[in-house]
């Protein structure tokens, strides 16, 4: 029989597969098919695009890790095997955050239109040079994720051996790992708030100047900056679980572990969510695409 413990992990698996997977395929899909008739992506799209096939990675990669943990937990004692399987999902998780920076700092450039020169300089690059940005973004993150292969295999090294140095081995060891998670996490968190807080408080100020306003004019349409930072609100909430889960690594407590590993498991399907909720042109493209497809088989 079952542990309950790899029950819920097999159970997590199986459904953040089957719900990620046919999500993201859409998700790309769809974009792909925005390409096609139009030549080309908007910012937002872009981004989306990304996520699409980062996430189509990242639950790949964990639903691997799932069977393994509940199938053939000794793979596991394969500390290379391990290990590169850890940076992989690290890379994905890290890239996926700086991704959603950039959707925060382009909502934020595009609502807010402020005039410093920094915000300005921001927008300039995302509109201009996003797909090189995200491109050396992710090279970024691969020499991070990098750094962060060494710190793990360096650190099961020192459990499989009894060295004197081992204490000064595992300080530095711990100096990496934080440093690592600075610049993957933390980092792009604060960076995606700061743009959450900006963009709430300028439509806050809008709204309040609109509705004090004497003139008699009509109020504008404001659903699009509202799912904008709605958008930014729940995938930051994704964010906060995630450093939940790094939390408990230092603390480790098996309830939460439990707990978190499952919504780890499942947070890709929730982004996929979100994305959908974000993009009406691709909720159209995707209703259109399989409309089309569905009223050509009933023909046949």
């Amino acid at each position: 029989m079952i542990h309950p413990l790899f029950l819920s992990i097999l159970v997590s698996t199986v459904l953040g597969f089957g719900l990620a997977i046919p999500s993201y395929t859409c998700i790309v899909m769809g974009n792909l098919d925005i390409i096609r008739k139009k030549g080309k992506l908007s910012p937002t799209d872009v981004i989306f695009l990304a996520k699409g096939i980062v996430n189509l990675l990242l639950q790949c990669v964990l639903s691997i890790k799932g069977m393994i943990f509940v199938f053939s937990l000794e793979i596991f004692t394969i500390s290379q095997l391990s290990v590169l399987m850890e940076t992989s999902i690290y890379f994905l998780i890290y890239y996926n955050f700086w991704l959603t920076f950039w959707l925060s700092a382009h909502y934020c450039t595009t609502i807010t239109n402020l005039s410093y020169g920094f915000f300005i300089w921001i927008k300039r690059i995302v509109s201009n040079f996003l797909s090189h940005l995200l491109f050396l973004t992710a090279l970024g993150v691969f020499m991070v994720s990098a750094l962060d292969f060494w710190a793990l295999n360096a650190g099961s090294l020192i459990q499989s051996s009894v060295n004197s140095t081992n204490v000064s081995v595992i300080s530095l060891v711990f100096s990496y790992y934080v440093a690592v998670n600075a610049l993957g996490v933390i980092l792009p968190f604060c960076l995606s708030l700061l743009c959450l807080v900006l963009t709430s408080s300028f439509l806050l100020r809008h709204v309040w100047r609109v509705k004090n306003n004497d003139s008699g004019s009509t109020r504008p349409n404001l659903q699009a900056h509202v799912t904008a930072l709605r958008t930014i609100f729940f995938l930051l909430l994704i964010f906060t679980f995630f450093c939940g889960y790094q939390v408990i690594y230092f603390f480790p407590s098996p309830s939460l572990s439990v707990v978190f590993g499952n919504l780890q498991l499942f947070s890709p399907s929730v982004e996929a969510a979100v994305i959908f909720q974000a993009s009406n042109k691709l909720r159209r493209t995707i209703v259109r695409r399989f409309w089309t497809r569905s009223w050509r088989n009933t023909e046949t």
